[in-house]
């Protein structure tokens, strides 16, 4: 196992269960309990966690992982909502693209469209995420909207009073959001309240509004409410989607698509 997918691993059990000690983690990832050592020495100088006597436990009380540390959580059914959501758009339409490891695939699923190959444009994308802007760029066919805002780390998203600005000017046919939860009762949300209220903006700026979100992110709540479930038109899930959580979208007036 490489260093970077033994450190993804180990902030995986660490945000799941708060704390970690070095023998646990050792037998967990089955190498030695030096090399978790020097693991937990080098994340806590990057300050992604803090070292105890004999582990680690979690940076903060409300924990979020940098995005490049989320990419191999639940990849397979990232995939599979990604290609659907791309199915869901239409071409020339105007599309909003929060950030996200998710709405990352679905940008990434949009490339390589065969119908998506050319047009003027192809397909209209406008994100407040640097790493979805860097990928879709070189595709000539898409024109690219770029909010500005400040950066955020852990998101690679654009957030403040000059992204407000930009979105506050236009219109989009499709808003596909990306969220850490979704509730029928809470609605959607995000760790960021500063996040949180540039994505409700994307939506009240789209006729319609896709949610993609694999199953881990159901029936959980979050800090940062972003919309009311009844903002939301679609969610597109994967099939291990809790079959009551399910019902309880349908009746709440969602269409749920699960792949």
């Amino acid at each position: 196992m490489s260093r970077d997918a033994r450190w993804k691993a180990l902030l995986d059990l660490l945000v799941e269960r708060g704390r970690l000690d070095v023998e646990e983690a050792a037998a967990e990832l089955e190498v030695s309990a030096a090399t978790i050592r020097r693991d937990f020495d080098q994340l806590a100088a990057q300050q992604m966690l803090v070292r105890t006597r004999g582990g680690a436990v979690v940076h903060g009380v409300s924990y979020e992982l940098p995005l490049r540390y989320k990419t191999a959580r639940n990849a397979s059914e990232k995939q599979r909502i990604a290609a659907a959501v791309a199915d869901l758009l239409a071409p020339s339409e105007a599309v909003g693209l929060t950030g996200g490891t998710t709405t990352t695939e679905v940008a990434r699923a949009l490339a390589v469209r065969g119908d998506l190959t050319s047009g003027t444009p192809a397909l209209t994308v406008v994100t407040n995420a640097l790493n979805i802007a860097n990928e879709l760029a070189v595709r000539p066919q898409f024109k690219i909207v770029l909010t500005g805002g400040v950066a955020r780390p852990q998101s690679y998203e654009l957030i403040g009073p000059l992204a407000d600005g930009v979105l506050s000017q236009i219109t989009l046919d499709v808003a596909v959001l990306g969220v850490v939860a979704l509730d029928v009762t809470h609605g959607a949300a995000a760790h960021d309240e500063a996040e949180a209220a540039i994505n409700r903006l994307l939506c009240e700026r789209a006729e319609r509004v896709v949610v993609a979100a694999d199953s881990s992110k159901l029936g959980r709540r979050a800090f940062a409410r972003i919309c009311a479930v009844d903002t939301v038109d679609t969610l597109v899930t994967d099939t291990a989607a809790d079959p009551d959580l399910v019902r309880g979208f349908e009746e709440a007036g969602l269409r749920v698509l699960t792949v």
